[in-house]
């Protein structure tokens, strides 16, 4: 997103912040969950593609068989026994859906090999591991290898054992699209890091299915962890003439959770269908390149949150459009609802009341770019405004009920149209001009799974799984208003 005042100021964006490849994110869901019966028959709150959305153990089940694999360079301690036994679980799966998805037997990888980064006795795929913190497939000998000095053990530290089982079963699952002949040595990275997060979708819906012998998945707080998993593998945001521009390109994170739902949806067969094409089709316009020498980030101000709301006036031209408030007693003197701060909705003076101080905290960019850190920065906070002025377009299109959960999801939805909609530039009445740019929808993701308030229905609360609450945003960014409508009722 950018904003800019009058035709010759300067054009600030709002990005996210950029992290390492490999990191895992412990993402932690803090809104306030809905009690009750599922308001919708086709899309059900209070599932996970089609599974109850239940909070359990995660991890590894006391008692858990052992590895079937030996590897190779270990020291024999706890990390590459949940590596190994990691491994083993993967390809178990993959033993059974191997043959029924791509019609040939399975063949499993042919070694694997424990490293210490640290240590200078190391190889890997035929390089020294000498500081390589990583994990990764070799296409040259099918050897699967990890760090278990650095990288393995502060994936445990950050998300627990089903970290290290995450991120191994991405990489089991470029060994299975080689030898499916779904990638080659052809193949673009884009694509195959992918296909590789669809195929490990499909592991974690049977390990989240308790046909595992070895882990657990709850489907409410364990998935959303895996899910700030799979959004820590997005690409760092990279500006317009960068030399590093269309090379090793992995994806969004959008783009990298739309294909781990995919296969956690659909199974193994859904990844076959990702290419070039299908991943453009996902992508739509959504921008991937900064301009050059801009950072993005726009600070939250009371103009900026005013350019905000005018956008939305212009793009979804409201009969009677909502007030903007920054007193917060205008939130706790309403009379149908409570607050959800820092941005809240009254459908009684159809007001949006915001704290500011309160939504610049939410929308502050962290540059930490440890194990523990999402996409942050001001579309976390801008994303959970325009989802209060999506209240106000439900208010006025009549017909549906605020305060359930079905208008949580609906609300997502719709916030995800808007924010499509700011691809291209939206002209205020006072000549500013407000537009999407590359990260927002990154931000918009991981506000959604860390405090759901873009989410939620008009008291702030939302449903427990983020998985759901990610898939009705996404819905909307692919799709349109009427479409959110028939679909979260």
């Amino acid at each position: 997103m950018r904003r800019s005042t009058g035709p010759s100021a300067k054009r600030r964006q709002l990005v996210s912040a950029t992290i390492a490849t490999f990191s895992v994110l412990l993402g932690t869901a803090c809104s306030t969950t809905l009690q009750g019966n599922p308001v919708s028959v086709f899309d059900d709150p209070f599932s996970v593609a089609g599974m109850p959305a239940t909070d359990g153990p995660t991890g590894l089940r006391p008692n858990a068989e052992g590895p079937t694999r030996d590897v190779e360079g270990t020291d024999g301690g706890d990390i590459d026994q949940l590596a190994g036994s990691a491994i083993s679980d993967i390809e178990q799966y993959w033993e059974t859906y191997y043959p029924e998805t791509f019609g040939d037997d399975f063949s499993p990888a042919k070694a694997l090999v424990s490293w210490d980064a640290e240590g200078f006795d190391g190889e890997f795929c035929g390089d020294d591991t000498y500081g390589l913190v990583n994990a990764g497939f070799c296409y040259s000998d099918r050897t699967i290898g990890w760090d278990r000095g650095e990288l393995l053990p502060s994936l445990k530290r950050a998300h627990g054992d089903i970290g290290v089982v995450m991120v191994l079963a991405h990489e089991y699952g470029h060994a299975v699209a080689r030898q499916a002949g779904l990638s080659s040595k052809s193949t673009p990275t884009l694509v195959g890091e992918q296909q590789s997060d669809c195929l490990s979708g499909a592991y974690m819906r049977w390990v989240a299915e308790d046909d595992s012998p070895r882990f657990t998945l709850s489907t409410g707080e364990g998935l959303n962890n895996v899910l700030a998993g799979v959004i820590s593998f997005r690409d760092p945001l990279l500006n317009e003439g960068d030399p590093d521009v269309g090379l090793d390109e992995h994806g969004s994170a959008f783009e990298r959770v739309s294909a781990f739902q995919s296969g956690f949806t659909d199974g193994p067969s859904a990844c076959a269908g990702i290419d070039l094409r299908e991943i453009g089709q996902r992508r739509g316009d959504l921008p991937v390149l900064l301009p050059e020498d801009q950072t993005g980030e726009l600070p939250v101000t009371e103009e900026s949150v005013r350019s905000i709301v005018d956008a939305m006036e212009v793009l979804f031209a409201p009969t009677d459009p909502p007030a903007l408030s920054f007193d917060t007693a205008d939130a706790e003197d309403c009379a149908d609802a409570r607050p959800s701060p820092p941005a809240s909705f009254c459908p009684a003076t159809n007001t949006i009341v915001v704290d500011l101080p309160g939504l610049e905290e939410l929308g502050t960019r962290d540059d930490r770019q440890d194990v523990s850190s999402l996409a942050t920065g001001d579309n976390v906070a801008y994303s959970a405004l325009v989802s209060r002025y999506m209240l106000a377009v439900q208010q006025e299109h009549g017909g549906v009920e605020l305060n359930t959960a079905g208008a949580a999801l609906r609300t997502a939805c719709l916030t995800g149209v808007a924010t499509a909609k700011m691809t291209r530039e939206v002209t205020t009445p006072d000549g500013n001009t407000v537009a999407l740019t590359a990260g927002d929808v990154d931000e918009a993701v991981s506000g959604i799974l860390t405090n759901g308030l873009v989410a939620s229905d008009v008291n702030g609360e939302s449903v427990p799984s983020g998985f759901s609450r990610i898939d009705a945003f996404r819905v909307g960014v692919l799709g349109d208003a009427e479409r959110c409508f028939k679909r979260f009722r």
